[in-house]
């Protein structure tokens, strides 16, 4: 156990070590200490080594020239020289958030990025300006399209954020399979079974192994409506940037062939642009679906983002539990 405080000073501490600047070191420790708070420990310290380890077999820039496009007033291009990706999905919002702030719409693509954390911590910059936003990224192959027994799509979440009558953002962060690959990954290290009907193994049975699930396929929501929705996405921040698609994303743990070039889209715009009375009109919206009748059992509707918001002001002065597996992890990365 320890504080954030202290956690984020050794992340610092080990990302400086291994090239990164003071001021993109802090931008990861941001990304993966927030991630440690809203509960996601999946995309959290557990990938501090991984992102290590790519820097050494130089997969990953630590010290990236990053070049922004303008393409208009309202569209940019980013190719972020194989940044670790929090650094470049940080450029990207930021330079989203400024022009949509500007001109009433932002859309900035990234291209020669790599795996950003969690797409909700991006959404919710552009949602404390009281923008709305869409982010999109793609993932390494972890499920079939449907109708074929290969992998080829990755988990590629869809993100949505707005903001709201109160100071609880709208935040929909969703990966298009039944459980992110993350946690498999952490089920794998720790010898944990994961849920029934989520993967199926390489001979296309299902399984509850972890290990056997990362070697064979994982299932998206909703049978071929998920698995075309991994496919929008593909298309959208693979195609569209220029970045690597159709199952061309290399894996961060086990692929260091090269860089991952993923790419990235963020959407913005301004909540108002269309009607004048927007913060009345998403109250009421809120207020209508929340006093719906419940089902039983069903204490309160919550909206998209409150349950992590939730967790997130209960575990920000808590102390972060840390793991064997990762204690050992942050042992050698300081040695």
């Amino acid at each position: 156990m320890a504080n954030g405080k202290k956690i984020k000073q050794i992340i610092i501490k080990i990302l400086k070590r291994n090239g990164l600047t003071s001021k993109h070191a802090l931008i990861c420790s941001n990304a993966l200490l927030n991630a440690e708070f809203v509960g996601a420990h999946s995309h959290g310290l557990s990938r501090l080594k991984m992102y290590c380890d790519r820097i050494q077999r130089k997969v990953i820039n630590p010290k990236p020239r990053i070049k922004i496009k303008k393409i208009s007033q309202s569209i940019f291009l980013i190719d972020a020289n194989n940044s670790i990706g929090f650094v470049a999905a940080d450029v990207a919002i930021k330079q989203a958030i400024k022009s949509a702030k500007k001109t009433g719409i932002a859309l900035v693509g990234v291209k020669n990025s790599g795996h950003y954390g969690l797409s909700g911590f991006y959404a919710e910059q552009a949602v404390k300006k009281n923008l709305t936003v869409l982010c999109f990224t793609n993932a390494p192959p972890a499920i079939a399209p449907h109708g074929a027994k290969k992998i080829l799509f990755g988990t590629n979440p869809i993100c949505f954020g707005t903001p709201t009558s109160s100071k609880v953002p709208f935040i929909l962060d969703t990966s298009v399979s039944l459980i992110n690959r993350g946690k498999i990954r952490v089920a794998a290290k720790t010898g944990n079974k994961i849920p029934k009907g989520v993967a199926l193994d390489k001979d296309g049975y299902p399984t509850t192994n972890a290990k056997k699930a990362l070697s064979g396929i994982q299932l998206p929501i909703a049978g071929f409506r998920g698995s075309g929705l991994a496919w929008m996405v593909d298309i959208l921040s693979g195609v569209i940037t220029g970045s690597n698609h159709g199952g061309k994303v290399k894996d961060p743990f086990d692929d260091f062939t090269g860089p991952q070039n993923v790419g990235h889209l963020f959407f913005v715009m301004k909540s108002n642009l269309f009607t004048k009375n927007y913060n009345k009109q998403i109250k009421e919206n809120i207020r209508r679906i929340k006093t719906l009748p419940k089902l039983k059992g069903v204490k309160k509707i919550l909206y998209p983002g409150e349950n992590k918001y939730l967790r997130y002001k209960k575990n920000i002065s808590k102390k972060i539990k840390v793991s064997k597996i990762i204690e050992r992890d942050l042992k050698i990365l300081l040695n």
